[in-house]
């Protein structure tokens, strides 16, 4: 596939996070907290988790190694961050989650499957095949500066999940309002820093698939964030009415 194609079917794969993003506000994905029945077959929480998640781990990297580019330093930092990302989201993650008996519709699992292939196909692609990263790269502002962003948004990212994680005392099933840290400020800081972290990803890589890949994050979180805060404030009549949804002060 050459430069030219690649770019005008990423466009358009971009061109449809634009289009999903108001959609996607108005319908709650069936999983986690608003997992129902009428979605199909099921499957354990947990399992789905691993297995919509790994294709993402797995295409970029197979493709990136398998492309004709030179693989640089710089290629092989950038597939560091990524495998630290789904590292830890596919081999860790699922199995710290307390969700014993709560299932998915395989629906979910599948579709969450594609949307990780293709967008594994087009950062695996890019980078196997049309990136050109010298070493001189890691000295560019944009790479340090998008780097330092990148890790900001993954310690938000952890440490929210694991306070989520650990909200529930052993046998307790039920959900409560978290509390402490950017919890006093938006109802979900996980999501929060997952879009900061793909945004310094998107900086540091400073390259179209990786942008699209950015939309296609905000397109996913940010209708789940505003279906959860709405979760919330039904849920719980205490519910802190200054919190905002994901971003501090703003939405």
């Amino acid at each position: 596939m050459d430069q030219s194609l690649f770019n005008t079917l990423l466009l358009a794969w971009i061109g449809i996070a634009v289009l999903i993003l108001p959609i996607a506000t108005r319908i709650a994905a069936p999983y986690g907290r608003h997992s129902r029945e009428g979605w199909g077959p099921m499957i354990s929480n947990r399992m789905g988790w691993l297995i919509m998640e790994l294709p993402a781990l797995l295409t970029t990297i197979i493709l990136t190694l398998a492309g004709n580019a030179d693989k640089t330093n710089v290629i092989f930092a950038i597939l560091g961050l990524w495998v630290l990302h789904y590292g830890h989201r596919t081999l860790i993650f699922p199995f710290m989650l307390k969700t014993k008996g709560k299932r998915m519709p395989m629906s979910i699992m599948f579709s969450a499957i594609f949307f990780n292939l293709v967008n594994g196909f087009f950062l695996g692609y890019y980078f196997g095949n049309f990136a050109d990263y010298p070493d001189a790269w890691f000295t560019d502002p944009r790479f340090i500066g998008g780097l330092a962003i990148f890790f900001i948004g993954l310690a938000i990212n952890w440490k929210a999940d694991y306070k989520l994680i650990n909200l529930r005392k052993p046998g307790e099933i039920g959900y409560k309002i978290p509390r402490g840290g950017l919890f006093e400020y938006i109802s979900c800081p996980n999501h929060f820093g997952e879009i900061i972290e793909w945004a310094g990803f998107a900086l540091l890589t400073w390259c179209l698939p990786a942008l699209g890949f950015f939309a296609w994050t905000v397109a996913n979180l940010i209708p789940r964030t505003l279906n959860h805060h709405k979760w919330y404030k039904e849920k719980f009549e205490d519910y802190p009415e200054e919190r905002k949804a994901v971003i501090p002060f703003v939405l």
